[in-house]
């Protein structure tokens, strides 16, 4: 069963809250409560446990909230992402907060279309919204950071290197000599291209500031399908 997920605003005591809007017809369709249920519940950052449904109409549902567990620990990944296409950027948002990927920045590349950066998906209202569903699907409740960086070079030259101490630090690209690694225990940072791949620049930049190249296979993945098959393949713990 999904978790409902608790902001701080959604509280009217330490232990009542009141939902309303999406998260009421989440209530409503797919956790299919009534007055009366009890059903799985999470603060955002905060510890999980059950709520009480007391009363639900057609606006909004008051719970009693008893939050008694600790949330499932965090990848120690950093994920490193070329910007997508907005048609699939939500789904892949979806499947980090889901796999439990804490630390996604979003980057320039070659290949990626001015337009991709104007999509409306980059609000914070729709970063959270979209995390949010990951995370109610996953039953977590630690919320991902989102990182926006709009040029390539200046964060490979200036941030990149401080960002991969004391990480593996890889970047997934078709073509390389060395599989991607398995049954990672140590904290990680993934690069992973952009639809066609970085270009061989974008790959030589990665490299010097500390990314050791790898690949999947012969198989070329659109991103979408790429990120959950990259990050399971490093982490056993997402599964």
């Amino acid at each position: 069963m999904n978790l409902a997920l608790l902001f701080d605003e959604d509280f009217l005591s330490p232990d009542r809250v009141l939902l309303r809007g999406r998260r009421l017809e989440h209530l409503n369709t797919v956790l299919k409560a009534c007055a009366g249920d009890r059903i799985p519940v999470g603060r955002v950052n905060g510890a999980m446990g059950h709520g009480d449904v007391l009363r639900l109409t057609d606006s909004e549902a008051e719970l009693q909230v008893n939050l008694n567990q600790k949330a499932p620990a965090p990848l120690p990944l950093t994920l490193i992402l070329a910007m997508p296409r907005p048609k699939m950027f939500r789904r892949v948002l979806q499947t980090c907060a889901s796999l439990g990927v804490k630390d996604i920045w979003l980057i320039n590349s070659y290949k990626v279309e001015k337009s991709f950066w104007q999509t409306p998906w980059l609000s914070e209202d729709n970063l959270r919204e979209n995390l949010t569903l990951g995370l109610e699907q996953a039953k977590d409740t630690a919320m991902p950071r989102v990182h926006i960086r709009k040029l390539f070079k200046p964060f490979v030259e200036d941030e990149l290197p401080a960002l991969l101490v004391g990480k593996r630090a890889l970047v997934a690209h078709p073509g390389m000599a060395t599989p991607c690694p398995t049954h990672l225990s140590e904290p990680a940072a993934l690069c992973i291209g952009p639809e066609g791949g970085f270009t061989d620049y974008e790959v030589g930049k990665l490299e010097e500031a500390g990314c050791q190249s790898v690949h999947l296979g012969p198989r070329i993945l659109r991103v979408e399908t790429a990120v959950p098959v990259l990050v399971s393949r490093l982490y056993d713990g997402c599964l």
